[in-house]
């Protein structure tokens, strides 16, 4: 390791740092693990059943990801009567899908896998019907949402199941405990702003 006496020797000529100084920057190289490779760790599963939970994973991952960029794109195009309370509560389910973006990667790695991370390679592989740039009305908002809702449970229940047969009882309890429950709680909240009811009058 250099001495600061050392160093003052290496810049003195021409103000600039030294080698152990400067950034090695505009790096490259071959990529360590390809996307869809396994990594071997010693978790007690088989190779099959690692590979059958990596992919339904990182579809819902991938599907959870839009998702949750959805919650935000509503959180801040929202409109009418209802701005405020909505507005509150699709800020706080972005937060909570994220978390579950977040758990749903980790997932991934912890079996060897490569979670799915970029928005191009998300939006290609997600099976959620895109809105458009602009702003829509809070009834097809929400319907967005829920249908987005739907998929996910759909495919985090058939990749439960499959789990729980293959012996991976932790993306069983993953999907059932966090990616069911989150979103069935989600999908409770958001139905009953979908409900014709009056709001002085009685019928």
């Amino acid at each position: 390791m250099a001495t600061m006496t050392q160093f003052r020797e290496q810049t003195a000529g021409d103000g600039r740092p030294g080698p152990e100084a400067q950034p090695i920057l505009r790096q490259r190289g071959e990529e360590i693990q390809p996307y869809g490779a396994l990594a071997r760790y010693p978790l007690g599963l088989g190779d099959e059943v690692r590979a059958a939970s990596v992919k339904a994973l990182n579809q819902i991952l991938s599907d959870t990801m839009v998702l949750r960029d959805m919650y935000k794109k509503h959180h801040w195009q929202v409109s009418g009567a209802t701005f405020y309370s909505l507005h509150l509560l699709l800020d706080k389910h972005y937060e909570e899908q994220a978390k579950l973006v977040d758990d749903l990667a980790e997932r991934v790695q912890t079996l060897g896998g490569i979670a799915i991370a970029m928005a191009h390679d998300v939006a290609e592989m997600s099976k959620i019907e895109r809105p458009p740039r602009g702003r829509e009305e809070v009834p097809v908002q929400i319907s967005r949402l829920l249908e987005a809702h739907e998929q996910i449970l759909i495919e985090a229940r058939e990749a439960a199941g499959k789990a729980a047969e293959g012996g991976d009882d932790g993306t069983n309890d993953l999907l059932i405990s966090q990616i069911v429950r989150v979103n069935e709680m989600q999908v409770w909240f958001l139905s009953e702003h979908l409900v014709d009811t009056p709001l002085v009058r009685a019928r």
